[in-house]
This record gives C-alpha cells, structure tokens and sequence, in this order.
C-alpha cells in the first residue's frame, strides 16, 4: 500500500531536462520563465533538473544540426524509459527558419520520437507548460503499458 501511493505520489511529478540544440535562446527564455514564480510551473510537480539520467521528460529547443545531433541522441538515451519528448518552438518543431541552413536536418522528430510540438516563435510560458502536461499524461499511459507489459 505505502508503495502505492509512492507511485501515485511520483506520477504527478514530472522531472525535465531541457536541451537547446541550435537556436536563438528565445524559447529558452520562455522555457526558463516557466520556472519563475510569475508562472510556477512547480505547483504541477514539474521540476527542472540538469541530468538526464533523473528525467522523465525531455524538451528540446532549437533546430537540429549535423553538429548536434550525436549528443541529442545521448542525452536521449540516457533517460530511462518510460520518457517523452516535447519539442518547444517552431524551430524545434520542423527546423523554423533554418530549415534550408546548409547545415541543419531539420525538426527534432527527424532525430527522435516526439510525443509533444508546442509551436510558436517563440511560443508562450502557459503554452509550454500546457505540453509539458500534455507530456505528463503521454508519460503516465506509456508507464501504465509497461506495468501491464510486466505483469
């Protein structure tokens, strides 16, 4: 019983790692600005954190590069399932307005599974925070089909 409440209690508590890949800090700044009192987006549980090895939830600014990639695709694998991918920001979502850069693949979904795109240049706090929900909840039906993949 106290075990389950744990895993409720942990469910509602979503721990993110931001990645800014190529971009102008402006979803960035948005970003961070979730984690300030005027947006608090702690009151959902959400909490930033700087490893991706305590993570639940990935979200990922700035388009994706050559140079890049290869350490996008690191911090990915070492979250450890279940985890979801939220892409913040036009560039993010299909590479915005360096998406003919000679050097850019383009959105994040060419490199990993998205589970969210918060679209906008740059889009807003409640926006971002909304799809880190959105996340939240992807997150919490990926875990209930592992718990019932293991039993």
């Amino acid at each position: 019983m106290a075990f389950s409440m744990f895993s409720n209690a942990m469910s509602k508590s979503p721990w993110v790692v931001h990645v800014n890949c190529n971009s102008c800090n402006g979803c960035d700044i948005e970003y961070l600005a979730c984690i300030t009192p005027l947006y608090d987006a702690e009151r959902f549980g959400v909490k930033n954190i700087g490893s991706p090895k305590h993570a639940d939830i990935m979200v990922v600014t700035g388009s994706v590069n050559h140079k890049n990639v290869n350490v996008l695709k690191n911090i990915y694998d070492q979250i450890p399932e279940p985890k979801a991918v939220v892409a913040v920001g036009a560039c993010a979502c299909t590479g915005g307005v360096f998406y003919d850069c000679y050097n850019v693949i383009g959105g994040v979904d060419k490199i990993l599974p998205v589970d969210v795109y918060v679209s906008g240049c740059c889009p807003k706090p409640e926006s971002i925070m909304d799809g880190i929900m959105k996340a939240a909840e992807i997150l919490q039906e990926k875990k209930q089909a592992l718990k019932e993949v293991t039993v």
